[in-house]
């Protein structure tokens, strides 16, 4: 593995880590907040398989750049198609976790040509109005814990007590969405203002306006382990299966929202298969 800096827009350098590889190419895409050591997992077992993969710290996450605009949705999936450019990568699937899912998403729709299919990992689905028609209420539930400031041990503890299945990728790449400071305190790479400007980008997205008319082959991959939700899941993903073109599911039964730390080896090889198969053309 080796970082890379890919300047996206004017003064906005994204960091981006990559395996070599010959085999079709792979561009991972993090969720809200998170950052792109989280898929070294996966990266590791799709690069032991010959694919080359990338994986991208979004503006304002991880150690790429942190301007004080360009959070919407149009923005953000430009970013991701300069990175693609400088790959040079033949038409790579893009991965999206989470808001990344529905990142992959927009642009599939907007840069078709682009990338040889999307896959999404617990996203690309997210319909946030559907949940909190009110922005409002959306706001209050969803806002993240004011975590600046807390003892970097405290941080580490509570998520080695809280994900005690993970592989020590998936902690590594938890604690990697924390600056440490010289205290000894973290704070999140990605700023409270910033995570609430882009979670109010999410509830604005409407991704099923994209999925009916796309091109590119979808895999979604859907963690089934939130019971406090399950439900809706299921039929939100129901409803992709009926409006997108190409479609293939495979759930993830008992995984947390963050299936790329928990099972990377399992996610890779979804990926892979889905590469080899013919899925991806």
């Amino acid at each position: 593995m080796r970082t890379e800096r890919i300047e996206a827009a004017p003064g906005v350098g994204l960091a981006v880590r990559r395996w070599d590889g010959a085999g079709p190419g792979f561009v991972l895409v993090h969720g809200l907040a998170s950052n792109a050591m989280m898929w070294d997992g996966v990266a590791d077992a799709l690069a032991a398989a010959g694919h080359a993969v990338a994986a991208v710290d979004l503006r304002g996450h991880g150690r790429s750049d942190k301007p004080d605009a360009g959070y919407d949705f149009e923005t953000v999936t430009d970013d991701v198609r300069e990175v693609l450019r400088a790959l040079g990568l033949d038409r790579p699937v893009v991965v999206g976790q989470s808001w990344g899912g529905n990142l992959a998403v927009e642009l599939a729709h907007r840069f078709p040509d682009a990338l040889r299919g999307i896959a999404c990992v617990d996203g690309g689905f997210i319909e946030l109005a559907e949940r909190f028609p009110e922005w409002a209420e959306c706001e209050r539930v969803l806002a993240p814990p004011r975590l600046a400031g807390t003892p970097a041990r405290e941080i580490e503890a509570y998520a080695r007590r809280a994900h005690p299945d993970w592989p020590e990728t998936g902690i590594r790449g938890l604690l990697a969405n924390f600056e440490i400071r010289p205290d000894g305190t973290v704070a999140p790479w990605l700023t409270y203002e910033r995570h609430m400007t882009i979670l109010r980008a999410l509830w604005e997205h409407r991704p099923f306006t994209r999925l009916a008319g796309l091109d590119a082959p979808l895999l979604l991959l859907p963690a089934g382990g939130d019971a406090t939700w399950a439900a809706e899941k299921a039929s939100l993903v129901a409803r992709a299966e009926r409006e997108a073109w190409r479609i293939r599911v495979r759930w993830f039964p008992d995984a947390d929202h963050d299936i790329h730390g928990q099972h990377p080896v399992e996610l890779a090889a979804a990926l892979h298969e889905a590469s080899t198969d013919g899925f991806f053309g």
